[in-house]
Formats: structure tokens, sequence, C-alpha cells
């Protein structure tokens, strides 16, 4: 069957001290080339491999990272009418779309959208695979340039794909502006293990092993599993990451560290008051591909 096919427009009408910042100073800064056409190159030579190697490389854990964010930032299910619909942006092959749609009991729209078509392509086969090609639906678009209008999501969510937008703060500009006033905000991001000999040793790990088994496995030459822990050592965390949130007009933001600080869940609240024109300089691409 062709998963092109579910790639389509959602309708308008619905409704770490010292150690760490001499490892991050010692980064190549040809390695943290984040030009789109590198990381839409990079992302589309791993996806055939990508959900192997995600699972295989976290022993499984990032199953229970996307549950748990579906836990700590729940759809809101209305006892009567038409739910509010989800965006996952970054939404990559889709594991957070389909984590959300078992959340909502199959009961809420859902819109994945990410700028690489061959990361896309996995999904759609996941989707239908799981018939939830009724409720979610998948959009080649930027992060940086979504192709909705202003106050359309309850709620928005991005996993381990914040860090590889070019420009971070315009994505999150763009996720705020597209999230209803009183919806929220939610980020699921690797961070860094701050207990001293855990972190040693998953940082060994992080740096060295990772990138071992993900080149033979991948056999990738985009160094993608060496991007990978360069672009997790640069990439704000904790209270850093959660003041850009705030100085997007999020509120409420909070943050939720998950298996000893290896990944983390920032949530944040869109409030009334937040003006939010579009920042989009083109439409981006809304049409079925």
């Amino acid at each position: 069957m062709d998963n092109e096919g579910c790639i389509s427009a959602l309708p308008h009408s619905t409704a770490l001290g010292e150690e760490r910042i001499a490892e991050a100073s010692s980064v190549s800064h040809d390695l943290l080339d984040k030009r789109e056409v590198r990381i839409r190159t990079m992302f589309g030579n791993i996806a055939h491999c990508y959900d192997l190697l995600n699972h295989l490389l976290s022993l499984h854990i990032d199953r229970y990272w996307r549950w748990r964010t579906t836990q700590l930032a729940p759809p809101h299910i209305p006892a009567v009418g038409v739910a509010a619909p989800i965006l996952d942006v970054c939404t990559g092959t889709g594991d957070l779309a389909l984590a959300y749609d078992r959340a909502a009991k199959r009961r809420v729209p859902i819109v994945g959208a990410d700028f690489c078509l061959p990361m896309l392509l996995p999904a759609c086969a996941k989707t239908r695979r799981r018939c939830a090609a009724a409720r979610i639906c998948y959009v080649e678009a930027d992060a940086q340039r979504l192709p909705f209008p202003d106050d359309t999501f309850q709620l928005t969510t991005v996993a381990f794909g914040l860090r590889n937008v070019t420009d971070t703060d315009r994505g999150l500009a763009e996720m705020v502006r597209v999230t209803q006033p009183g919806g929220r905000v939610a980020i699921l991001e690797f961070s860094k293990p701050h207990h001293w000999l855990f972190g040693r040793l998953y940082r060994f790990y992080f740096r060295y092993l990772l990138p071992c088994i993900g080149q033979i496995v991948s056999r990738s030459r985009d160094n993608a599993y060496k991007y990978l822990p360069a672009s997790v050592l640069e990439f704000p965390e904790g209270e850093a990451l959660a003041a850009k949130l705030r100085s997007h007009g999020l509120t409420q933001v909070h943050w939720h560290p998950l298996t000893f600080g290896i990944a983390t869940l920032y949530i944040g609240t869109k409030t009334a008051e937040i003006a939010t024109p579009s920042i989009q300089s083109s439409p981006g691409r809304t049409g079925p591909l």
C-alpha cells in the first residue's frame, strides 16, 4: 500500500559543571551543523533503522518515556462534542503520535508533522498497521514554519526533536502559536544525568559506545549517532530550557526528570493573554504528496 497517501494537511475545520563545559566546548562545529538540508538528509539516511536503533540503544526505555509523557501531559477528551486535535512536531516515525492515540482512547484527532519525508513513510506504515489512519494524519512540514492556523491544538508536543531545529526559538514560537489558549506545550528531550557515578558511566556509553553501535547498524556515513551526543551536550536543560519556554509566554512551566535524568519532560501552559501572530514567511507544504 502507498504510505504517502496518509501524509496530508490538517483540515482547517478540525477544531552539566566545568567537566561538562569542557565536553561541550570540545564538540566539533561541523558535527553540530544544524542547517535544515543537513538535518533532513541525516535523518533520511537512517529512517530505515530509526525505530530499531531507538529501542536497541535505549534498551526500550524510550517506550516508557513516551508513555510517561502521555500521563503527565494527558489529552483532554470531552464528554460531548469533538475533541480539539493534538499536534506532534518533529514526529519522525510517529511513536509519540501513536502513544497519544492510545492514551486518548482513540477519540482525539492527531497530526504528526516532520520535514523529513523518509521518516514519515514508516510512520504511515505503523499507523495503518494499528488501524489508526482515520485518526492520525501526517504533514511534511518544518517546525519553524508550521502550516496551521493560530490557536488550533489542545496540546503541542515534540519528542527528541527540538534540539535538531535550526532556530530553537522560532520552533518554540511556532509551537506556542498553534496551541489553543489554555492548552499545553510538552517537550520530551534528552538531558544529562547529574549523579556523579551514573553520569560518568552514561556519558561514556553515550559518547563512545552508542555512536559505534549506531553507525554499524545504520551503515550511515552521516555521523548521525555522533551528532546525537554532541547535540545533547550543547543543548540547554532544566531551568535554562524552562526559561526559554517562559520567554515565549508559557506559564506554569515545570519539568520532570526521567530515568535518573537521561531524559526530561517539560510542560508549559499557554495563557489567553498570549498574542500569537503568525511568524511564517511561507505557508509550507500542505497538500497530499
